[in-house]
């Protein structure tokens, strides 16, 4: 054997081995166990989550998380305090909160029942399935900025359908504290500052300017954004629900915008809009159930087939190791492939679910995974997948003192989505679909290379790759409520904070915190984030035949909460920014 093959499987060790994965069934709340990342890492461990008895909300903006938590105070339960988180952060943070775009949610009762509502937006009539590509067939920009990049919006019809019917509270109640907001305005921080300042471009294009770059400079930090236009749009909601914004003036306002920009999307098309009830998908992994989103969304059908994968495996390597890595890139790297090909709108495609989340399927891709190898992507068969991507996407996770849970991830894709602001309403509209294969094999702007089953056509749903999810313990209690932002990164973000809560034993803390690695098939590479693989870790992987492409962004930024002894921890990753708030 030649000696550095020799070194590497000593390197690896003998925890590579594979076997038939054994159930374990954990005590309801395990034991905790420290973690220590790479001497190079930027967040340290041990780090506290914050704890509350009774009722936890963790986002991306703090005024939306108390928001919520008023609601809960007031009365209301996860779902109530979900939908009014969702429209604070239309108001707090417009880079991704939104009435111009849509999501998905995750719904978990205390009584054990379950449901998912796909509200993610839909292509309009006028569209095409060639609409983006120029005279010689090449794809154009034209789905990422402008008036021909928005879907039609479903964020309200969603959030008025999850409260119709889970929600205790009415819509006008809900929507108070975002209505205070907007009217009586908030402190700008430093963080909101950046965001504009740093797509002022973009929102300098559209009619948002005047609001968002007053004199051409973003709003001072310490100043007080009031936003009276999306305040009426709020108070017009509230007092007539979603048929205002999908029927009546608000729809006017989206028309009237997009005639002027000759964008497509008509009465029309926002008339026709409907949210869609799905079935979770619902998993196991080492005794734990999991409860996400199926498609249009391709989070949970990924994220499923990935610890499929890793449960054929009696037992995982240590965190941190290139055993480790190894293992978790090539269960990546098969689930994307799978992605790309054969995920798109159950409605237009069939969807082969059940195929790709079953645990047949699973041991038949991990008997492929070599232990002292990584499987080059054009040994597999793959559309691909490459690139990078933003962070441009928001979730929140909610849980209220009954143990009503909600896991909602929402979005207008990229920051300030396609930068069309809607002048008589307030508001930005997505580039949503710019997520749809405006060529089948070609990327898009997150690099994601998606075959047939996602082409254009009118009223369809583009794939996501949001990720909602509540995980259960053996005894069936809650246990984590997660989602992420950041492209086809809220898959592999999401999916290693579960993994380090269940198979690490980390704390929500740490498992949020510690570094992590993305492999989507194409390009062919290993990406970790700057500092978070230790050195011998690099050299081992190169071994193996990775190419290694260290990113100094993150990848993905979740939203957690988690029970603990006493009650409920909530965390926000620390590369991004927001509130955990409970009580």
């Amino acid at each position: 054997m030649p000696r550095i093959r020799l070194h590497l499987l000593l390197l690896l060790g003998a925890s590579l081995a594979c076997a038939p994965a054994a159930r374990v069934s954990p005590p309801a709340i395990p034991d905790r166990t420290a973690v220590s990342f790479p001497e190079t890492w930027r967040f340290p461990s041990g780090v506290r989550a914050s704890f509350a008895r009774n009722a936890m909300i963790a986002s991306n903006d703090r005024l939306a998380s108390e928001a919520g938590i008023d609601i809960l105070r007031q009365g209301g339960n996860a779902v109530d305090a979900a939908v009014a988180v969702g429209f604070a952060l239309v108001v707090t943070h417009p880079e991704a909160g939104n009435l111009g775009g849509g999501g998905y949610m995750v719904i978990r009762l205390a009584d054990g029942g379950t449901a998912a509502l796909d509200y993610r937006e839909m292509a309009p009539i006028a569209a095409t399935r060639d609409m983006y590509l120029d005279d010689s067939g090449n794809v154009t920009d034209r789905s990422v900025e402008g008036y021909l990049a928005s879907g039609v919006p479903g964020a309200v019809a969603g959030m008025a359908a999850a409260l119709e019917r889970y929600g205790t509270m009415t819509l006008a109640q809900v929507i108070a504290p975002a209505l205070r907001l907007a009217e009586q305005g908030f402190v700008v921080d430093s963080n909101l500052h950046a965001s504009i300042r740093g797509d002022r471009r973009l929102i300098g294009r559209f009619a948002g300017a005047p609001v968002f770059l007053p004199g051409g400079e973003p709003p001072p930090v310490g100043s007080t954004l009031r936003q009276p236009t999306l305040a009426r749009t709020l108070r017009l909601i509230a007092a007539q629900g979603p048929d205002v914004f999908y029927r009546g003036e608000i729809a006017d306002s989206i028309v009237a915008e997009m005639q002027r920009g000759g964008g497509i999307m008509t009465r029309a098309d926002l008339a026709g809009y409907r949210a869609a009830w799905r079935e979770p998908i619902r998993s196991t992994y080492r005794g734990y159930t999991l409860l996400t989103m199926p498609p249009s969304s391709s989070g949970g059908v990924t994220i499923t087939e990935t610890l499929n994968i890793l449960e054929t495996f009696s037992a995982l390597p240590q965190f941190g190791t290139a055993a480790w890595f190894h293992r978790l890139a090539s269960a990546y790297q098969r689930a994307f492939i799978d992605r790309n090909a054969k995920l798109g709108d159950p409605d237009f495609v069939d969807v082969p679910v059940a195929e790709l989340t079953s645990k047949a399927y699973a041991r038949s891709l991990a008997a492929t995974i070599e232990p002292g190898r990584a499987t080059p992507t054009s040994e597999l068969t793959t559309t691909g997948s490459g690139g990078a991507e933003g962070m441009h996407t928001t979730h929140f996770s909610v849980v209220d003192a009954e143990g009503n849970a909600v896991a909602t991830t929402t979005t207008i894709n990229s920051l300030y989505g396609s930068g069309v602001y809607i002048p008589g309403a307030g508001f930005f509209m997505n580039n949503e679909m710019d997520d749809f294969a405006a060529k089948p094999g070609v990327p898009n702007q997150f690099g994601l290379v998606q075959g047939e089953q996602n082409a254009i056509a009118p009223r369809k749903r583009m794939l996501s790759a949001m990720s909602p999810t509540i995980v259960l313990d053996s005894a069936g209690q809650l246990l984590l409520i997660a989602g992420a932002r950041g492209g086809p990164r809220i898959i592999t973000g999401t999916s290693q904070v579960i993994l380090n809560v269940i198979d690490h034993r980390m704390t929500l803390a740490d498992a949020m915190s510690a570094p992590r690695i993305h492999h989507q098939a194409l390009p062919d590479e290993l990406r970790f984030e700057e500092g978070g693989l230790a050195a011998t870790t690099q050299t081992a992987l190169r071994l193996l035949g990775y190419t290694l492409d260290e990113n100094p962004g993150g990848i993905g930024t979740v939203m957690g909460v988690m029970r603990v002894r006493g009650g409920w921890e909530g965390f926000v990753d620390p590369r991004s920014y927001g509130g955990a708030v409970g009580y």
